[in-house]
């Protein structure tokens, strides 16, 4: 793995060789990944795996015409083919009105702001196999836990740099942590599966493996005896990590590609209210060892934070540039990208702000609910917003979990879901997109 300055230096040349070969403008990104990850299951070491790559990609364009290249093989003169094929591919590609590289006076010129994503540690296969025990030991200790899928620990580290023939060039290093495990209860037909895993930059914010282990088997074996509700509207809650989905389709809908062209549920919502007042959504690209962190985008734009929701108001879009062009407006430092191919657009770590009520107090109101803590299924249509998935929760009777509920289907429409919605004010930081506990009135479920 090349330093940030290597591969920075490294993606100018590549650049510089595009110009040469023809091109008009240029960018480059370079991504490498180290990690091992070590699985256990029944007390027994069964696999290590150990990744380590490097990949870089071109985008070259010549007029209004544009072609993407990627390779693995980072040789100087490897690089200068690569160049001249991206070049020659782009010559034979059809126009694009807005292709083209970010705006040059909208780059990133100021020093990147330091977002401690990497701790420089690196475990040995070692510990990591220790972790990985310990959590599955904690977890197989739980009463009701009768087999085990397995644990793991994982540990790496990822550079990301960019290089464009407008004059920008920068990179930043990122770690990586992690633990999880996932459990069975019960026996037979009625066995119920659950896990938990946690994933951090820094090794030091990690979770002990032992807690995470046990959440995981307290999970499967709180699942036994799931019964199926009856069909019928009821309030429903989403548990903290199934409730960020909801946000994530709003991140989708607002996206520019998806704006621009006219296949979101919250088209014509910009600059309304979408949530309830006086709660927010905050897209926070500078957190300190955030998930999602980034100091610049990736055309080279600097990355700032953002409400994309203001006290229940949309704001606007996240556009990259390409997007921005065909709506007519400025790009919002939100396109990402991988090696092979043009930029997308996505946000950074996000949250929604706002909630007022304990996750205790939120429950209290309910006489008759379902609180889900499991989402199956991919059945939202990102243009109507029409929303039906398979779920799985407990069911709420007089403010209280009960029965664990299993095999039932939850509907609505997210425009009425999104306005109907009340947050409680248990907001954490876990995810790369947090959300407190979450209440949906009158959504339809259909059981058995």
């Amino acid at each position: 793995m090349l330093s940030a300055e290597d591969a920075a230096a490294r993606l100018q040349d590549l650049v510089a060789a595009a110009r040469r070969a023809g091109a008009d403008a240029a960018d480059a990104i370079y991504h490498a990944n180290r990690s091992t990850d070590v699985h256990v299951r029944l007390g027994r070491l069964e696999n290590i795996d150990r990744s380590d790559g490097e990949e870089i990609g071109l985008r070259v364009f010549v007029g209004r015409r544009s072609a993407s290249v990627s390779a693995s093989d980072l040789a100087p003169a490897r690089l200068d083919a690569l160049a001249e094929r991206a070049v020659a591919m782009a010559r034979e590609a059809p126009e694009d009105l807005h292709a083209g590289l970010a705006p040059e006076d909208a780059l990133m010129r100021d020093a990147a702001p330091d977002l401690d994503l990497h701790d420089g540690v690196d475990p040995e296969p070692a510990e990591l196999r220790a972790r990985a025990l310990a959590a599955e030991e904690a977890a197989r200790g739980v009463a009701g836990v009768s087999n085990s899928e397995g644990a793991s620990a994982s540990a790496g580290s990822s550079l990301v740099a960019i290089a464009t023939s407008h004059g920008f060039a920068g990179g930043y290093r990122a770690s990586a942590h992690s633990v999880s495990a996932s459990m069975l209860a019960g026996e037979g037909g009625a066995k119920q599966r659950d896990g938990a895993w946690h994933w951090t930059r820094h090794l030091a914010d990690l979770d002990p493996a032992e807690q995470i282990g046990r959440l995981a088997g307290e999970r499967a074996v709180a699942r036994l005896g799931a019964a199926r509700l009856p069909s019928g509207a009821m309030p429903v809650v989403f548990d903290p990590r199934v409730g960020n989905s909801l946000i994530g389709h709003v991140l989708g809908a607002i996206s520019g590609p998806a704006i621009a062209r006219r296949t979101s549920f919250l088209l014509e919502m910009e600059g309304e209210h979408v949530l309830p007042r006086g709660l927010s959504v905050v897209d926070a690209p500078h957190r300190r060892r955030g998930l999602r962190s980034r100091p610049f985008d990736g055309e080279g734009l600097p990355t700032a934070e953002r409400r994309i929701i203001d006290d229940g108001r949309l704001t606007g879009w996240l556009l990259d540039s390409a997007s921005a062009r065909q709506l007519g407006r400025a790009p919002t430092g939100h396109a990402v990208r991988g090696v092979g191919g043009p930029p997308g657009v996505g946000a950074s770590n996000v949250d929604l702000l706002g909630g007022t009520l304990s996750r205790d107090e939120l429950l209290a109101g309910i006489t008759h609910g379902f609180y889900v803590t499991e989402l199956i299924g991919q059945g939202v249509n990102g243009v109507t917003g029409d929303y039906s998935r398979g779920a799985g929760g407990f069911l709420i009777e007089n403010g209280v979990l009960t029965r664990p509920v299993a095999e039932v289907t939850i509907a609505g429409n997210l425009r009425d879901m999104l306005a109907n919605l009340t947050a409680a004010d248990d907001l954490e930081h876990r995810y790369a997109l947090n959300v407190p506990t979450l209440l949906v009135e009158g959504m339809t479920l259909a059981g058995g």
